[in-house]
């Protein structure tokens, strides 16, 4: 089972190579990982999208609480999130097939970002289903490249549960 963490890190050189040695030194496998600065330029978010049982999330919660450097994490489980994907995607569309690309397109409510005399790069954004959708209805067109971001996520404000959620390392 997919599990969303997120783990709010001190903005420091070396934080991210801290992090992911610990994954690897615990043989922990990393589906997805997406650092970006916050609202306070102090702080980092990682979020990271693991695969395993509750088991092995709960030993990659403790283990991240653990590291100096990071200030708080939260698992997602059994709470309501919001979560994106980003991708860029260069699809063939030659003058003929154009038409149905850019259907397409807006069919998936994506953008178009740039236009080349055969191609068309695409930006698709919203949950992982929707992405892996969108790639498969281009394969028949003829995909060039593709550039993903990972999974991002915020719960929702509604709590569902009584576990602890948060961990503070602060």
């Amino acid at each position: 089972m997919k599990h969303i963490i997120s783990a709010l890190v001190e903005n420091k050189p070396g934080v991210l190579a801290h992090v992911a040695g610990m994954f690897a030194a615990r043989a922990f496998n990393i589906d997805s990982l997406v650092v970006g600065r916050t609202e306070d330029p102090e702080l980092s978010r990682m979020t990271i999208v693991v695969i395993g049982d509750d088991r092995v999330v709960e030993q990659v919660r403790k283990q991240l609480a653990k590291v100096v450097p990071v200030v708080k994490v939260q698992d997602f489980a059994g709470q309501p999130v919001v979560a994106r994907d980003l991708m860029l995607i260069a699809v063939s569309a030659t003058p003929e097939k154009r038409p149905e690309v850019l259907s397409m397109v807006e069919m998936f409510k994506a953008k178009v970002v740039d236009i080349g005399q055969k191609l068309l790069m695409v930006e698709v954004s919203g949950p992982e289903r929707k992405i892996e959708a969108f790639i498969d209805a281009c394969r028949p067109y003829g995909i060039k490249s593709v550039a993903r971001t990972g999974t991002i996520a915020m719960p929702r404000q509604v709590k569902t549960d009584s576990r602890p959620l948060i961990t503070d390392n602060r």
